[in-house]
């Protein structure tokens, strides 16, 4: 199956969904702007679902672990995306702004206990700035596999650096806990490497943006938001900002 030009991607996929995010842009610094960097996570799955239901032509069972207030289900439906056959929401607390954003059912569970397990099989599973708040990361992403059905998907992203420096950079963070409390590092190798070691296949990664401008005149503009993709896309490799991913199970698994 072929990969998702992530170049294209950059300039092609639409930034209309951002029009309509009237819940989305309530949330504190973001509410008057256009296109807010900010929600550039829940853009890139967007547009990760919307063609993985248009290549299977049918609605999708989802699942999202780590789901905060619901962000990523309220994107979805206020951009007017109906292919949603079912959504199931993990998260290691339930707020209630995730109560009401419709989840078809929601499980409060410790994604890194040993007991943790999906109970069905997933079109798709999301894993949105969850992985750089866990110790070990890979052992979510090998328990989600067995629950992604044949050709489904996982997506998702986090903050990158360049290689050389996250085990220096993810000690530091175990040693001092930031009150946003990441404790694992990633690289675009990193994420090669955790997809291959697991029998997934990388179709996309791209970056998202050289630099923020939260709540400023510049995330009134298409073009500085075009121009932060275009530089996502080409740069990620060697400079840090966050990366955006879909790794697929092979047909045969």
């Amino acid at each position: 199956m072929p990969k998702t030009n992530h170049i294209r991607a950059a300039y092609s996929w639409s930034l209309s969904p951002f029009d309509s995010q009237s819940n989305a842009k309530a949330w504190k610094n973001i509410k008057n702007s256009s296109y807010p960097f900010k929600m550039l996570r829940y853009w890139f799955m967007y547009h990760m679902i919307l063609e993985e239901s248009a290549r299977l032509g049918r609605s999708l069972n989802c699942a999202e672990i780590g789901i905060d207030k619901g962000q990523m289900l309220y994107f979805m439906r206020d951009a007017g995306f109906g292919g949603i056959q079912s959504w199931v929401g993990i998260d290691i607390e339930i707020k209630a702004e995730a109560e009401k954003a419709g989840y078809t059912e929601l499980i409060k569970s410790n994604v890194e206990s040993s007991d943790f397990v999906l109970g069905e099989k997933f079109d798709v599973i999301i894993l949105l700035h969850v992985l750089e708040h866990l110790y070990e990361p890979e052992k979510l992403l090998e328990k989600t596999v067995s629950k992604l059905k044949q050709g489904g998907i996982i997506i998702g992203g986090f903050p990158i650096m360049p290689h050389f420096l996250i085990r220096y950079w993810q000690k530091r963070l175990r040693i001092i806990l930031g009150k946003n409390g990441h404790v694992s590092a990633f690289s675009p190798h990193r994420v090669s490497k955790m997809a291959k070691n697991c029998g997934l296949n990388l179709e996309f990664i791209s970056g998202a943006f050289l630099c923020r401008n939260s709540g400023g005149l510049l995330e009134q503009s298409r073009l500085w938001m075009r121009f932060n993709l275009l530089y996502g896309a080409l740069f990620f490799k060697s400079l840090g900002s966050e990366v955006y991913f879909l790794m697929r199970k092979d047909n045969r698994m």
